[in-house]
């Protein structure tokens, strides 16, 4: 009997533990991202503490995008397990953390480079949105590009007005409309 509850035991306290190890994202509290990504309390300007860059998804769990971007951040952090970090803070749970970065709406994701200034980005973005910033900001050298050479004469294009992504596709047409004429 004793060993059939200690067995029971053992498994409960493993499943227990599922959630921190499954699929490489590392679920953080406040004193471990003061600890592996950045001391907010003894430091003034941002260092990461990293040797990976890493992404922090801010959620909660009866959130609705949060849950539909959990399953995305789980398949990137496998695809992307030898280069980027990922992990995961409830914004409940760690109340002082999502203070420090004002975080008042969720789910919003924090980018941090190696070098350089992290990224916030606030609501749920598709997922080949997410790569092309994993790829561009966080895993871009930091070489500088060569300048380009200077044009004779550049061409000024008039500003495009304030308008929704649709109506600035339909502006777009017509005035390649006028320009072609």
């Amino acid at each position: 009997m004793r060993k059939i509850f200690s067995h029971t035991l053992v498994l409960f306290l493993l499943a227990g533990m599922m959630p921190v190890m499954a699929d490489d994202v590392v679920y953080i509290n406040t004193a471990q991202f003061r600890e592996r990504i950045f001391d907010y309390k003894t430091e003034r300007d941002w260092k990461y503490k990293g040797n990976k860059p890493c992404v922090i998804d801010f959620y909660t769990t009866w959130c609705g995008p949060c849950k539909r971007l959990a399953p995305i951040m789980e398949e990137l952090s496998q695809t992307y397990c030898d280069r980027v970090v990922f992990y995961k803070a409830d914004t409940e749970r760690e109340r002082e953390l999502a203070y420090v970065f004002n975080i008042s709406s969720i789910p919003q994701v924090l980018y941090i480079p190696t070098e350089g200034k992290p990224m916030l980005l606030k609501g749920l973005y598709p997922k080949e949105e997410i790569v092309r910033i994993i790829n561009d900001f966080l895993l871009t050298s930091k070489t500088p590009e060569p300048e380009p050479e200077p044009v004779e004469e550049v061409k000024q294009e008039e500003p495009e007005p304030k308008m929704k992504w649709w109506e600035r596709l339909k502006y777009k047409v017509k005035r390649n409309k006028k320009e072609t004429k």
